[in-house]
């Protein structure tokens, strides 16, 4: 723990009080050869204003001059040069300088002003010259000395400050931004566990007359698309509380979280068994996989891009084919597409985030992939991302 120091009146004041008692010593002796009332009050004068010194420095530092002058009290002159030199700006020390030497000067031209025929008279030599030069010329060293100090330490300190703002920033940003993506992460997923749902439950809808066996297997899996649901939730959930006071981490991690990419089967066997859960819904989808095992990253990347290509046919022209192919190989980019036909909406799409694509888009972009979307010019609606082959493939690929 720092040492408490005196505010700065009380400084002030200590110093006043002390340069009144070389005030008292310089009546008692005397210092100067005027009359006493003339040395008592130059150098109170002198003394008292030094309780203004940071915020008057100049007019304390006259102050000083001219008590030292008529009652020979050093003390003011000293205080006021050195508080005048460490606080006022440098363009002023011309003027202080002069101010000092006419300070430390005065007397001995007193002095040297009198008649001869006076005891006090003397000249004004060089030594007196010498001395008042050499004198100004340490107190005002001093004095910039100090400001210079104060000046360091007072940039050093705000250059820590904003360094531990900037580091606190930067913490908020990666925190933030996890977050962000952790949203984006249960929007893939959760959006995509509730199209099926929402598909397996329009079929119940449709044949809940009709056989039992059917009716039993679609309920069977709409519950069991729901506890895959709620579970890659709590997974996800799980994720966002354990790193609540953590900084950010990358997007790899989120990605990996849940699902079909949480498995340690190939990426080929994801992708089947992804495309076989909407056929399963109802959902004509084809399949073209040229490519087969691929690395961690770049597989988890396709598992996305097809689940969210699939969610968006569901939601934004339900009843269509749907066509996913997978080409390129290793030395070569993965080019992955999701394509679909327009068909006019005769209900509204069902709600959704709207944040699907972008977060699919910023997820290719951490892997070094581009993504487009839109209709083509033979009116299909192609979900398009091309990302490199990063890495080697293993036995884990699609994880």
């Amino acid at each position: 723990m720092r040492p408490s120091t005196p505010t700065p009146w009380l400084r002030d004041a200590a110093l006043a009080a002390g340069c009144l008692f070389l005030t008292a010593l310089a009546v008692k002796t005397p210092w100067s050869t005027l009359p006493l009332p003339v040395i008592a009050t130059t150098g109170t004068a002198g003394s008292l204003a030094l309780l203004a010194r940071r915020r008057w420095p100049l007019p304390v530092a006259v102050a000083g001059a001219a008590a030292h002058v008529l009652s020979g009290n050093p003390g003011p002159l000293l205080a006021g040069l050195f508080t005048a030199t460490e606080r006022s700006p440098r363009r002023w020390l011309p003027l202080l300088a002069a101010v000092g030497v006419a300070g430390f000067l005065g007397p001995e031209w007193y002095s040297a002003s009198l008649p001869p025929t006076d005891p006090n008279s003397g000249d004004l030599g060089v030594g007196a010259l010498v001395s008042a030069f050499l004198l100004t010329a340490v107190v005002m060293t001093v004095g910039v000395y100090v400001a210079t100090r104060q000046d360091l330490i007072a940039s050093l300190r705000d250059r820590a400050a904003r360094v531990e703002a900037e580091r606190r920033l930067r913490d908020e940003q990666a925190r933030a931004g996890e977050r962000t993506r952790i949203a984006r992460e249960m929007h893939d997923v959760i959006a995509h566990k509730v199209a099926l749902i929402s598909l397996h439950a329009g079929a119940l809808e449709v044949g809940a007359r009709g056989e039992p066996d059917k009716v039993e297997q679609e309920a069977a899996l709409i519950r069991s698309t729901a506890h895959e649901a709620l579970e890659e939730l709590r997974s996800i959930l799980g994720l966002l509380r354990s790193r609540e006071g953590d900084g950010a981490a990358g997007s790899a991690g989120v990605a990996g979280t849940g699902g079909p990419a949480a498995d340690a089967a190939s990426a080929a066997d994801h992708l089947e068994r992804l495309v076989e859960s909407w056929r399963a819904a109802g959902v004509t989808v084809s399949l073209t996989d040229d490519v087969g095992e691929m690395p961690a990253p770049t597989a988890r990347a396709v598992h996305r891009l097809v689940q969210e290509g699939l969610t968006n046919a569901h939601k934004h022209a339900p009843g269509s084919d749907v066509a996913v192919s997978v080409t390129g190989g290793r030395g070569h980019d993965v080019v992955v597409s999701v394509t679909n036909p327009t068909v006019p909406l005769h209900e509204p799409a069902p709600p959704g985030a709207g944040v699907g694509l972008v977060g699919l888009d910023e997820r290719l972009r951490t892997v070094g992939g581009t993504l487009t979307s839109g209709v083509d010019a033979t009116g299909v609606w192609r979900l398009e991302g091309r990302l490199p082959w990063t890495g080697d493939t293993g036995n884990g690929a699609g994880r």
